[in-house]
């Protein structure tokens, strides 16, 4: 077995023992959906390193097969060939065919145990597959769980806000957008005003609102009043 079926065992050691557990800090939670998907992918890849090996193996045991059973027939042959060379008195040639008989035995010898190496890393690698499509399944599952989670409580949020707290929720997050950007692009701030600074000009328009209803309420009473005066007047002259 060689270094490069060594390290693709280790490889898929080491992702198997992986993790994906979701951090406890904000930064680690805002990032666990991204570290949970190259997990995953990580996993894919070794997937693939591991069927590119299974080929691979699967190929010299079959080259190792096809050799042995091609020296198999020469080794029978040279032994006929030999028997035929003795019974013609020709024990120079017998010689050697059996010569060459034993250094096909030896190398068929060699190619028996390639074979059963290459036959051990198939066994291992579909072992490896059928342990990292396990992993793999494992993973999308707790990653659909956490996604699942993270739903649920924005949900819960979103539920518990009234209409003006998730209004003044998407203002604030707009604005901070807003200058954001601005600073991306060189610009000075917009001077975006203070929440309580808001809330007290926005009391100072309510006020001046009511003032305007109070003196509109007026005006039309006056006028009321002084048209009363004049059908009065009419009656009296009539």
């Amino acid at each position: 077995m060689g270094m490069a079926m060594e390290s693709i065992f280790v490889r898929v050691q080491r992702v198997l023992s992986a993790n994906i557990e979701v951090g406890v800090s904000a930064v680690e939670r805002a990032s666990s959906d991204s570290l949970m998907r190259e997990a995953i992918r990580e996993v894919e890849r070794a997937e693939d390193e591991a069927r590119g090996e299974l080929h691979e193996a699967r190929c010299r045991r079959t080259q190792a097969e096809l050799r042995k059973a091609l020296l198999s027939d020469r080794i029978a042959a040279l032994g006929e060939q030999a028997r035929f060379a003795l019974s013609k008195d020709r024990p120079d040639l017998a010689e050697t065919a059996v010569s060459r008989q034993l250094e096909h035995e030896a190398e068929a010898k060699q190619l028996g145990k390639a074979e059963a190496e290459a036959a051990d890393e198939e066994k291992r690698l579909n072992e490896c597959l059928s342990a990292l499509r396990l992993r793999k399944a494992q993973m999308e599952k707790e990653h659909a769980a956490f996604k699942a989670s993270r739903c649920d409580a924005s949900a819960a949020t979103n539920a518990c806000e009234s209409p003006a707290e998730r209004a003044e929720r998407k203002a604030s997050r707009a604005e901070t957008m807003f200058e954001r950007a601005m600073a991306a692009a060189g610009a000075p701030g917009a001077g975006l005003m203070d929440p309580d600074d808001a809330a007290k000009l926005a009391e100072v328009d309510a006020l001046r609102r009511e003032d305007a209803v109070a003196e509109r309420l007026a005006a039309m009473r006056a006028a009321q009043e002084k048209a009363a005066g004049r059908g009065a007047r009419r009656t009296k002259r009539a």
